[in-house]
Order: C-alpha cells, then structure tokens, then sequence
C-alpha cells in the first residue's frame, strides 16, 4: 500500500502531462480570422450603438458577415475596474458559439490587465507559498474550464496567461529571476486545462507572448519552454508595429518560429490606428487612415500566410468595439468604427476570404 501512495501522484502527474496532451484537439478552421471582443458587451451595456451603412449592427454578427470566426475573450480572477468576470465571460461566449464562432479563452490570472508591465498576483493568492500557488493555478484552471464546458461554450484553444514574456504572477513567477517557478505555474495551467476535458476533445493550448517582431526573444524564450518540458500546442504573438517592430521584422520572425519550433503560430494580438496617434510624422509603415487602417490588417495577413509549412495560421485584431466614453475612449482609434460609430473600411478586408486560402491583395501603401 505504501509503494501504491507514492505513485499514484506520481502516475497522475504523468498522465496530466503525458497522456492527456496525446488526446484529441478541438479542431480549427483551416485559417483563423479573429477578434478580441471583450469590451463588447461592456460597451453596450453603457449604451454605446455600433452602426454599419448607418443602421444599428450587432458587432458579432456584422463581424460574422465579413468573415470573422473566432472570438477571443479575456478572463480576470476577481475583477477590479472592469467586469471581465467568470459570468461576463460566460455570456459573451454563448454569444460568440451560438452564431457559429469558434473561442479562444484567454486566462490572465490577475484581477486587471497582465502585459510585460503588470502581472500582479490576484489579491485572494497574494500570501500563497510557491506550492500553494502552483496547486491554485491547477484547481482555478480546472474549475474555470469546466464551469464553461458546464455553460455549453467550451473553449476551443485557451491560453496560459496573458504576454507571458516576462513571466506570471509576479513576484513568484517573474522572468527571468524565476524561471523554475514559472515552468511550474504553467504547468499547473496547462494540466488545469487537461484534467478539466477527461472523457472530451480538449482545447488547444496557446503559450502568448509579445515579441511580434523580435526573433531573438522568441527564440530565447521558446527553447526555455523546451528545456522545461512545457508542453502546448500554439504559439501566440503580439504585434503592434509601433512597440514590436517592422513588418520585415514581424516576417522574419515568423519564418524562424515556423522553421525552428515547428508549432502553428497565430499573431493574437494586432491594431493600427485610422487616425493620427502613434506616428505623427507619417513615418508608420501605412498612414494612419481608414484606408492605412485596413491595408496594415491585409498586410500582416500575407505575411502570416505565408509562413512556411502553412504554419502560420491566423490573426486576431485586438478590440475593433470599445467603449465611446470614459477610461478606455482613447482606444477609439485603433477600433474599427469612428467618432460616429460606424464601421470603417477595415471591416471589409476579407470580404473575398473563401476557405482559409488567399486574402485580398490591395495591400500598396497610401504613401
């Protein structure tokens, strides 16, 4: 019996991270064409009206009509000023599922925004030891997936924390101070995931960061995810080219990912403004215009689609319907409606998409 106690955790452990990755995935269209809407029903619930041609739109719907389908929704742990909750989340989802979307989970374990500036710990886990943690990060992963399979909306993919770059839950899982800590916190998420969808196709694992156009970083980090036997299945980047480099940049990188790592790799996070914000001198890479606007999207399409082996597999854009007023207004810009809420030409970018092959290919810049 005592040679039985000691290894059953050790069987569990195995199979967690094992057995359970060797399970069938939930599987994707052939290209992801997504947005991160998780200011949606924020927005209209403090009465913001989105517009198409003048008339009221549904913004999933209208998202839907030109060729979107995937929606990308972001989770906190006990929200401290926006109402990103288990709830909100959950209804957004049904939303999103019930016209035919495909979900992206996106788990920020804090109570805000967890970027390469902030990853703070949520409030409720701030005095855990290192293992408490660890063993929190699995229970709240695990009973996260499954209140949304219980709601009917499982995840397709989900990812393990938010711009991960410089680690999780700080202090305990700071890059690079803690690199043995934080290979155990995404253990711990990963494994969440897995032991939530036992007898189920279970969700893709996306590891995020956002060094869109830093081949050197990426590199760094993705082989340190090896040497600690990190088992996912996506790679996610940010690119905002004002912060994460040049296009060329963005295409070498994405080459290099594909040829070194070979993992499918979604650009997760994207935004260019159609009004004057982060290039005032005109030196971005298209103006900043309606126009600009959409030719940057088409653009950075090419460049995923043609990563090599076919493994660049989609983009996401971050927030085309944010809130008109308050704190989040000056995002506005980069949304895909203007002062008069209604949708800008970005909106059509894919309007000739068909099967995940081709995007349209009026990308020649205004310049």
């Amino acid at each position: 019996m005592n040679f039985i106690r000691h290894i059953t955790p050790l069987f569990t452990l195995f199979f967690l991270l094992f057995v359970l990755p060797l399970r069938g995935l939930c599987t994707p269209p052939a290209f992801m064409i997504g947005a991160d809407l998780s200011f949606l029903k924020f927005a209209e619930d403090e009465g913001d009206v989105f517009f198409e041609n003048g008339k009221p739109v549904d913004v999933l719907q209208l998202l839907k009509n030109h060729g979107y389908n995937w929606v990308r929704l972001r989770l906190f742990v006990h929200p401290t000023d926006l109402p990103n909750n288990l709830d909100y989340t959950i209804a957004l989802a049904k939303r999103a599922k019930a016209l035919g979307y495909h979900f992206l989970l996106d788990l920020h374990y804090s109570d805000t925004w967890a970027d390469p500036h902030h990853q703070i710990t949520p409030s409720a886990w701030q005095n855990l030891s290192h293992p408490e943690l660890v063993k929190t990060v699995f229970r709240y992963t695990k009973d996260t997936i499954e209140a949304f399979r219980k709601a009917n909306v499982m995840p397709d993919m989900v990812q393990i924390g938010n711009e991960v770059s410089v680690g999780l839950l700080w202090p305990d899982g700071k890059l690079p101070e803690h690199w043995d800590h934080f290979a155990d916190l995404m253990k711990a998420g990963i494994s969440g995931v897995y032991a939530a969808c036992p007898t189920k196709l279970r969700p893709w694992i996306m590891i995020h960061i956002d060094r869109g156009g830093d081949w050197q970083y990426t590199h760094l980090f993705f082989d340190r995810l090896a040497a600690y036997h990190i088992h996912y299945d996506i790679i996610g980047q940010s690119y905002y080219p004002w912060w994460h480099g040049s296009l060329e940049e963005l295409q070498q990188n994405m080459r290099l990912t594909a040829q070194t790592y070979h993992k499918p790799i979604v650009i997760v996070e994207t935004a260019y403004h159609w009004q004057k914000a982060e290039y005032p001198n005109g030196n971005g890479p298209f103006p900043e215009t309606p126009e600009g606007q959409k030719q940057f999207l088409q653009t950075v399409y090419q460049i995923v689609q043609s990563t090599p082996d076919h493994l660049g597999v989609g983009v996401f854009w971050w927030e085309p319907a944010v809130p008109f007023h308050g704190t989040y207004a000056s995002l506005v810009s980069r949304s895909f409606f203007n002062e008069d809420h209604e949708a800008l030409p970005v909106i059509m970018a894919f309007d000739g998409y068909t099967s995940g092959i081709g995007v349209p290919s009026s990308t020649s810049s205004e310049k």
